[in-house]
């Protein structure tokens, strides 16, 4: 059980840019669960995995933190770090139900995600461009340049196959969670970039353990996700951004630039693979804040 813990807290950190510490407190409170578990019930010592965990064990856990007299705040906090466990467990298919899905828990405020402005993405793309000259750097250039014109996902972004990419088309096909496809059209400079790294540099990373992999590391293997978050921060760093980029932003800064330029919400819905509208809403707030700007500098009496 502590390693399929230990593999959604590297999926957390790779994939959502999770911060130290934050994935400090979800190890504390998903090792205590753990150890609940294993003290309720000795089979769970024994092999027992996270598949026989039923809402039932899980409403007991939440009985027994109500008992340690946590606050709410800390009690949500727990509970939403099983939450986001057994959502990970889902999309891996390591089990078939979500034990946590009908429980109901203290509210936490939800945090708005981060996204660069037009200039620190052009800042970026650029600063890598300017070093695209080897195979890697050629790699680079064309991963960055397809995350901020298609809004993937970096898990999604690792996982490309040859035939995913459409370069006459100007698509790209993706598989998202629960393995639902995607088409994405992506504009004429990414396709160019993305034309340049599989024809002069790709060749030169492949060998017999490259498969139809699209990116690939110096061994010729598929790129990780760990990979990727490494490859990311040089190129942050060198654009003057260090600290301001996670996995994500790229993805955030797509949607939140084509809501500003006027694309409807359910568009961008589409694009970035969320099955629900409300998950996409959370950029609405962003935009609102320049909805509110751009008013203030054109209206003749707002200034």
């Amino acid at each position: 059980m502590r390693e399929k813990v230990d593999s959604f807290l590297d999926f957390m950190t790779v994939e959502r840019g999770i911060s130290p510490n934050t994935i400090t407190a979800y190890r504390n409170d998903l090792l205590q669960l753990v150890e609940y578990l294993e003290a309720r019930d000795p089979r769970y010592r024994n092999g027992n995995g996270w598949e026989s965990v039923d809402d039932r064990i899980i409403s007991a856990y939440v009985l027994h933190l109500h008992d340690q007299s946590y606050s709410d705040t800390t009690r949500a906090r727990k509970m939403a770090s099983t939450r986001s466990l057994f959502n990970f467990l889902l999309q891996e298919g390591i089990v078939e139900d979500d034990p946590t899905a009908n429980l109901s828990t203290p509210r936490v405020g939800r945090s708005l995600p981060e996204a660069l402005t037009i200039e620190e993405v052009e800042r970026l793309l650029t600063a890598v461009a300017a070093s695209a000259t080897a195979p890697e750097a050629k790699r680079d250039q064309a991963m960055l340049e397809l995350l901020y014109a298609s809004g993937m996902r970096v898990s999604e972004l690792v996982s490309l196959e040859l035939n995913d990419i459409g370069l006459e088309e100007g698509t790209v096909r993706c598989f998202g969670k629960g393995s639902k496809e995607r088409l994405i059209p992506i504009h004429p400079m990414a396709v160019a970039v993305v034309r340049d790294y599989l024809q002069d540099a790709r060749p030169s990373l492949a060998n017999g353990k490259s498969g139809r992999a699209v990116f690939l590391n110096w061994r010729g293997e598929r790129l990780t996700r760990q990979g990727f978050w490494l490859i990311l921060k040089q190129h942050a760093k060198a654009a003057g951004l260090n600290g301001k980029i996670t996995p994500h932003t790229l993805r955030h800064s797509f949607a939140t630039h084509l809501l500003r330029g006027g694309a409807p919400l359910r568009h961008v819905q589409e694009l970035l693979g969320h099955s629900s509208i409300k998950t996409t809403q959370v950029y609405t707030h962003l935009t609102s804040e320049h909805v509110r700007a751009e008013y203030d500098k054109a209206h003749p009496r707002a200034r």
